[in-house]
């Protein structure tokens, strides 16, 4: 290994201008990035005065556009105050004059009448214009534009603007505003006053914004129509325009403004200050983020290693680690009760461990070299044994993988112990238990075959012996009349009688015959058919039902199932093995119960009906019928319905059906299913009817 205290070489001139390169490459980011800055914030500062000053300015553009519109309300309010219905002309004109003394936008006002004829008029006393008449009373004129305008509307409607000469060579822009005077319902006149646009700029624009701008109003493409106000010039120029909507004429006001260089350097001061200061929170924000990342990642690492050593103490399993070598490197307390020794006991082990019984070191040995070679164990693992410190000895079964740490390198191997004694001991218990249920099944049927033979060899066997003494007592009866007659003459023997012979050849007749039927009933037990004969008996209905009822209430409640029954008055009894039927019913009834056992199923009612047979009531049957409102027999299910141990469910043993309809066909009826609509099943079984002669 390097010495760490000892010399390091001297750096090559190659390194050194690496290093030197790196530190000023550093230093020379670090400066373009904050000369970068700077001038971003100058030119930031730049901007926003610049876009501080347009807005001031549009500002002012739309005040001045209000103000006017405001004014020119308001003088339309007055010249419609005016007394055209004076009966004089000298009334209307003091007021008039009036009016354009305090408006001075206001150049004339004219009284015409419903022909545009004129009738009086006045003028501004501030600026004397030549008036030519013939050009204003024209029809193609501004004035007779604008009040044809206002006729059609019935409102008041401006002109457009047009250019006016004055008496002493100069001119200006005009325009007239035409106001329809109406008496009941009809135009009786119309007030004309006329603006002049310089007018309207001078007197309602305010004069404070006229100060810094120049307002003027322009046509659409730009050209001056009046213009007022003198700016200082400066080096850059700002422009705002707002529309002067009128009733029948449109204006443009623009404003004008000239604004000097931005003050650069208090911008400049601020905008370092505050990024300095915004850099300065941000670094302290991502300090007290990180510092709280680093602690809730200790919080985490701390919680995780404690959730893992919680887990590895708990668990039930045994955990072992080795190295590449061989050696253990980790035990959970699970392995060491297990064993019964300490971790101190076997961490480091090797080639040998305290639990290998002694006569299998060597075996565990070499299968622990195998593993080391690179062989894989079965994923499924393998049995072993091991040792306890005690010495007593018990099997276990070990799945082991490789070891594969964080950088997917293998680094040993991973091996988890099962202590299966118990699952042996389980296992042999369930084998002798297996044995013993065996040996039951075997002396169940044993005993059943045995009740089947005495139960059906007994008619038979009586019927045989019954035959045997009576033909030993007509043989008796022969034989002591001719032993009498013998002695009484010559000693010869009689001979039997004609009948005598015949009701003995009779009685062996028969004899044949019932062990014949005998070993029939020998045979059929031998391939396992039981069937017997059944007392049968008159039984209503409602008896039957009776009897079930309490069983299939109990399992109705539980499952929460409504139970109805309906017996047809006036029934007939039914001919049956009562016993026998009352299971076939019990056991319909809960199948129906089951197949309604379902969080899909929410009308859950069991229905019960006996009745005659369809066909006619003289049929001599009865049908009853079991019909649930479950979710019904798939056409695969019902294929094999009553196949013997079929079932779909899995505590079933697929017997139920196949008994039920073998009763009912020993009984001569028939048991069938159908589907129930809407939803569920019907179960429909026949029992014959007890007539007035069968009954005893």
């Amino acid at each position: 290994m390097t010495d760490p205290r000892a010399p390091r070489p001297p750096r090559t001139l190659l390194q050194r201008w690496r290093g030197a390169w790196r530190r000023w490459s550093l230093w020379t980011a670090l400066v373009l990035l904050v000369v970068s800055m700077l001038a971003t914030m100058v030119w930031l500062a730049g901007r926003y005065e610049a876009s501080q000053v347009q807005t001031r300015l549009e500002r002012d553009a739309a005040d001045a556009v209000s103000d006017i519109r405001t004014a020119l309300t308001h003088n339309l309010q007055s010249l419609q105050a005016l007394p055209a219905d004076a009966p004089g002309q000298l009334a209307w004109e003091v007021e008039a004059s009036e009016l354009l003394r305090i408006r001075r936008e206001l150049v004339r006002i004219e009284w015409r009448d419903a022909h545009l004829k004129l009738r009086t008029h006045v003028q501004s006393p501030y600026r004397p214009v030549a008036w030519d008449m013939r050009l204003r009373d024209s029809s193609q004129s501004d004035l007779t534009i604008a009040c044809t305008n206002a006729r059609r509307l019935g409102s008041p409607a401006y002109s457009t603007s047009y250019f006016q000469p004055h008496g002493d060579g100069l001119g200006s822009e005009m325009m007239e505003l035409c106001v329809p005077l109406t008496a009941g319902g009809r135009t009786t006149g119309f007030l004309v006053a006329t603006y002049g646009l310089q007018d309207i700029l001078l007197n309602l624009v305010a004069h404070n914004l006229t100060r810094s701008q120049e307002a003027s109003f322009t046509e659409p493409d730009g050209t001056r129509l009046a213009v007022m106000g003198a700016a200082r010039r400066g080096s850059r120029m700002f422009t705002a325009q707002h529309l002067l909507d009128l009733p029948g004429a449109t204006l443009v006001l623009r404003m004008d403004g000239w604004h000097t260089a931005p003050s650069v350097f208090p911008n400049v001061l601020t905008a370092l200050v505050t990024a300095m200061s915004i850099a300065l929170v941000t670094v302290m924000v991502v300090l007290v983020r990180d510092n709280r990342r680093r602690l809730r990642a200790e919080r985490d690492l701390a919680d995780a290693l404690a959730f893992r050593k919680a887990m590895e103490d708990s668990l039930v399993t045994g955990l072992r680690a080795r190295d590449l070598q061989g050696r253990i490197t980790y035990v959970n307390p699970a392995f060491c009760e297990m064993v019964g020794f300490s971790p101190q006991e076997l961490l480091g082990l090797s080639m040998s461990a305290p639990y290998w019984p002694p006569e299998r070191v060597e075996e565990y040995q070499q299968r622990q070299a195998i593993r080391f070679a690179g062989y894989m164990p079965p994923r499924e693992g393998f049995e072993s044994e091991f040792m306890r410190k005690d010495g007593t000895r018990f099997p276990v079964l070990i799945i082991e993988a490789p070891l594969i740490n964080a950088q997917g390198q293998h680094t040993g191997w991973m091996s988890a112990f099962l202590d299966i004694s118990e699952q042996r001991r389980v296992e042999e218990l369930s084998r002798a238990s297996q044995e013993r249920l065996q040996a039951t099944a075997r002396l169940a049927t044993v005993g059943e075959m045995a009740s089947l033979l005495s139960h059906e060899l007994n008619q038979p066997l009586a019927a045989i012996s019954s035959y045997a003494n009576g033909s030993l007592n007509l043989l008796e009866q022969q034989a002591t009349p001719a032993l009498a007659s013998a002695s009484a003459s010559s000693g010869t023997a009689a001979a039997p009688t004609p009948d005598a012979l015949d009701d003995v050849r009779m009685a062996m007749r028969q004899i044949a015959r019932q062990a014949e039927r005998a070993g029939r009933v020998i045979k059929s037990v031998h391939d396992f058919v039981r069937r017997r004969d059944q007392a049968r008996e008159a039984v209503h209905a409602q008896q039957l039902l009776d009897a079930i009822l309490p069983l299939v209430s109990l399992q109705a409640r539980k499952l929460g199932v409504r139970v109805h029954t309906t017996v047809e008055p006036g029934l007939s009894p039914t001919l049956c093995d009562r016993t026998m039927v009352e299971q076939v019913l019990l056991n319909l009834a809960r199948n129906a119960m089951q197949a309604m056992d379902d969080p899909a199923v929410r009308t859950r009612v069991l229905d019960i009906r006996v009745r005659h047979a369809a066909s006619s009531k003289s049929s001599g049957w009865i049908e009853f019928t079991v019909t649930d409102q479950g979710t019904g027999i798939p056409p695969e299910v019902a294929a094999k319905l009553f196949t013997p141990f079929f079932t779909t469910r899995p505590e079933g043993m697929g017997l139920g059906l196949s008994m039920c309809r073998t009763v009912i066909e020993q009984h001569g009826g028939f048991l069938g299913f159908a589907p129930n609509e809407p939803r569920g099943t019907v179960f429909t079984f026949t029992l014959p009817a007890s007539q007035p002669d069968s009954r005893p």
